[in-house]
């Protein structure tokens, strides 16, 4: 893997490097005019717009290499590493590269870009309120990519969904959750909730709430120790001591309980077990007289 990102750096250089004899070929042709360009005016606007687009896209992605570089021999990371703020970085001259193009176009279609932007004020204004969610999406977005609280591959609960994050992008965050389906979360979503990383704890909570019928007479400590004795079988993925019993709330016919189980680290097929044998065994309890 590593040797694979090595590769995808020198070969992201070597685009650099073709980009900037491209650039600079089309800036001479352009100086020196040669007789193609006079006889045919439309290559010699082609050539221009390229060379418009070619000179910052390959800036902005000698820059870009150089920061990510940077970033990661400060820190001291893996060069496979996958992190917000290179994502943050790439998702900036993804905008900046599309922002070039359209320039670009404008440019091929004789339109010029800096009279074209100041002639629009008011359109831009409406436009800005008629896409200010996908605006508020994007500028959310870039903030959780910069952030040092969410990072790719954290397992973490936003509202009524939990799973882990595969992918932030400007508009959306993209979950993994237990059935392996793909939540897509809005940024704004995101930004705006109470959010529970559960990889920051360096611990894996596992809580079920249930109901039991008051005049079983179960108590906290009865439905602990049978609860515990239940996972048993895997001890050594649970925290010495983690099973807890809560009580939540006492009615006139139910008693609402909360049991929460700490586990060493995120395994999603440990969890799935501890979870259906705890299942298993409250439903038992529901239906069954104590003895």
């Amino acid at each position: 893997m590593i040797e694979e990102k090595q590769r995808s750096t020198k070969r992201e250089f070597l685009m650099i490097v073709i980009k900037t004899i491209v650039f600079l070929t089309l800036v001479y042709f352009g100086a020196e005019q040669p007789l193609l360009f006079i006889n045919y005016p439309v290559i010699a606007l082609i050539a221009h717009c390229l060379t418009v687009f070619m000179g910052p896209s390959t800036l902005v992605s000698f820059i870009r290499l150089i920061v990510i570089y940077w970033y990661i021999k400060k820190h001291r990371f893996k060069p496979n590493i996958k992190d917000n703020f290179i994502l943050g970085i790439n998702r900036i001259v993804s905008i900046l590269n599309t922002a070039f193009g359209v320039i670009t176009f404008m440019i091929l279609m004789g339109i010029d870009p800096i009279k074209f932007l100041t002639s629009i004020t008011i359109v831009a204004a409406a436009i800005a309120v008629t896409f200010k969610d996908y605006i508020t999406n994007m500028i959310n977005g870039l903030i959780i990519m910069f952030s040092d609280r969410l990072s790719l591959g954290d397992h973490i609960k936003v509202n009524d969904n939990e799973g882990k994050i595969l992918d932030i992008t400007l508009i959306n965050m993209i979950l993994q959750n237990e059935d392996n389906d793909m939540v897509i979360i809005p940024n704004s979503v995101v930004f705006s909730s109470v959010i529970i990383n559960q990889s920051k704890q360096n611990i894996k909570k596992l809580s079920i709430e249930f109901e039991l019928a008051l005049h079983f007479g179960y108590t906290p400590d009865f439905l602990e120790k049978r609860l515990a004795g239940v996972v048993e079988s895997y001890r050594d993925n649970i925290v010495s001591g983690g099973l807890t019993i809560k009580t939540l709330a006492i009615n006139k016919d139910i008693t609402r309980f909360k049991v929460q189980v700490l586990l060493n680290n995120y395994d999603k097929l440990k969890e799935r077990l501890i979870r259906r044998a705890l299942n298993t065994e409250i439903i038992r309890l529901s239906i069954t007289e104590p003895s």
